[in-house]
């Protein structure tokens, strides 16, 4: 190959006119054909998939040959993450063995525009043998998956968005909308909350703030000082803590106040003999603590609302067991 070949294009090529133009009718008629399927639907179908799919007992398995297999992975996994158990087949190897990974209590979603893809239609007769319901995603409701299919959700498609109307383009956004529907619909269903959703999503960012709790993010090398410590100690002890705060202990080791840079300040402002101060003297007194068991929510919604960027965390005893910031 030339080093100046370019693979799949030509170098240096100019853009023919109209090339935006054509991103926005495509982009127009996908919208039309969402809002024709919204119009048009079958609601007893619709109906009908709904509870096939809610009295599953075992998993809802897609299936879809080759742009209709990579939606129904989309599906499936959106699915899986809203309370349905999932998972997709491929057709081909579902024929081949990996028909001994589905049981009776399963429920198949087969999609094909067509309603005639080969590899689709030859798990027919084994899925009926096993006694699987099944539901089907097609364009054609006369089509030979559609006969066999226990409900059948039509893409009321005109064409493809595709010039040759032969790219599957408005068929696989049509497809992808249905199953978002279902997955929102079943969401409705199952009062499936955001808790439930974190579940799914332990590693994300809404799993970690849904599921985290104070204790799994306080620091717990927390700097505290005495009642009677000093001045000079207690800007001493706030500096080497590094925290911006110390936490005031009394003779049990309870907490009774305490001091940040800002305390600090303005007590400064306010006296001028300084050396015979001590902690009491400046401490904030009966601090705003939070629980180690609390959700991290919770405690960053306290302490936006009381505008503080780290609080201490204290146990029943009212002995310091740690302090939180509010970006931890």
């Amino acid at each position: 190959m030339a080093d100046n070949q370019v693979v799949g294009g030509t170098a240096g090529a100019s853009l023919q006119p109209g090339l935006i133009e054509s991103v926005r009718s495509t982009l127009s008629e996908q919208a039309d054909a969402l809002q024709r399927l919204s119009a048009q639907l079958d609601s007893v179908q619709y109906q009908k998939a709904l509870k096939l799919i809610m009295e599953c007992k075992g998993h809802v398995i897609l299936s879809g040959m080759g742009k209709s297999g990579h939606v129904g992975r989309k599906i499936s996994a959106t699915l899986a993450s809203t309370g349905t158990p999932s998972f997709f087949i491929h057709p081909a190897e579902a024929f081949h063995g990996d028909l001994g990974m589905i049981t009776p209590y399963d429920l198949l979603i087969l999609i094909s525009a067509s309603g005639e893809t080969d590899e689709i239609l030859k798990l027919i007769p084994s899925l009926r043998q096993f006694g699987n319901r099944i539901i089907a995603i097609t364009n054609h409701s006369a089509s030979t998956l559609a006969k066999y299919a226990d409900a059948t959700l039509e893409l009321m498609m005109e064409s493809e968005s595709c010039p040759n109307n032969l790219a599957p383009t408005t068929s696989t956004t049509l497809t992808m909308a249905i199953g978002d529907a279902l997955a929102v619909a079943l969401i409705h269903q199952r009062k499936f909350l955001p808790t439930d959703f974190a579940r799914y999503h332990p590693g994300g960012s809404l799993g970690r703030r849904l599921l985290t709790r104070v204790a799994d993010v306080m620091q717990t090398n927390v700097p505290t000082i005495q009642e009677d410590t000093l001045f000079r100690q207690v800007i001493s002890a706030i500096t080497c803590g590094c925290q911006g705060m110390v936490a005031v202990n009394n003779a049990r080791q309870q907490l009774v106040g305490i001091i940040t840079d800002g305390d600090l300040r303005r007590y400064m402002e306010k006296n001028a003999q300084l050396d015979s101060a001590c902690a009491a003297d400046m401490m904030t007194r009966s601090p705003l603590t939070l629980p180690a068991d609390m959700m991290i929510t919770d405690a960053e919604t306290l302490m936006q609302k009381h505008r503080v960027s780290v609080l201490l965390v204290t146990n029943k005893e009212k002995n310091v067991a740690g302090l939180v910031r509010i970006f931890d």
